[in-house]
């Protein structure tokens, strides 16, 4: 009996030492930049972000905000396709963007999703009602709180060039709004303004 249990021991502390985290337990090493691809299921977790799919855009309430991600000083790309279901056939993905060419038969847009992977996100929707940081990062799979993002501390957020030292969760993604996230070191400037 206790060889079986050295060997249990032995792989739990394995396992414990081995396994990685992508929702927000531990922290990352300090030279790994984050990689945060649009993740395959994006209706789920705009569902998860309490928002609901729609099957076109709408443009009724339409605004953009622009979220720049930093790592050492670094650019990290909010990538193109981020609340798009784009394995819809009605979804067109190229170098210049994803989007809709036609409506689609069941829902595949979110009202909160990038086209591009130039860091605007997009709230088209008929509901006049702004989204938030929150719900964005739960349609990116990505969790944020305050002070940290997916496992790396020490995050600081900004909002239109300064520092915001609130829930990052609870920034509105009001037009024009910049949002810059900061993880280790800063670039040379923040931005403060939405880019034109």
């Amino acid at each position: 009996m206790a060889p079986r249990a050295a060997v249990l021991c032995t792989l739990l502390l394995v396992a414990a030492g081995c396994g990685g985290s992508d929702s927000g337990e531990g922290s990352k090493a300090p030279g790994s930049a984050p990689n945060w691809p649009a993740p395959p299921n994006p209706m789920a977790l705009t569902k998860n972000a309490g928002l609901v799919p729609e099957r076109a855009e709408y443009l009724q309430y339409h605004v953009h905000a622009h979220l720049d991600v930093f790592f050492n000083g670094e650019g990290v790309e909010v990538p193109a396709g981020i609340g798009i279901d784009t394995s819809n056939p009605a979804v067109v993905s190229d170098s210049g963007g994803t989007g809709l060419k036609r409506v689609c038969g069941k829902p595949c847009i979110s009202p909160l999703h990038t086209h591009g992977p130039d860091g605007v996100l997009h709230t088209e929707t008929k509901t006049p009602m702004p989204n938030s940081l929150g719900q964005f990062f739960t349609e990116w799979n990505v969790s944020l709180a305050p002070g940290r993002v997916d496992g790396y501390d020490g995050v600081k957020i900004y909002v239109d060039g300064k520092q915001f030292d609130g829930d990052p969760r609870t920034i509105e993604l009001s037009d024009l709004r910049e949002i810059a996230v900061v993880i280790g070191s800063r670039p040379d400037s923040i931005p403060s303004e939405f880019p034109q």
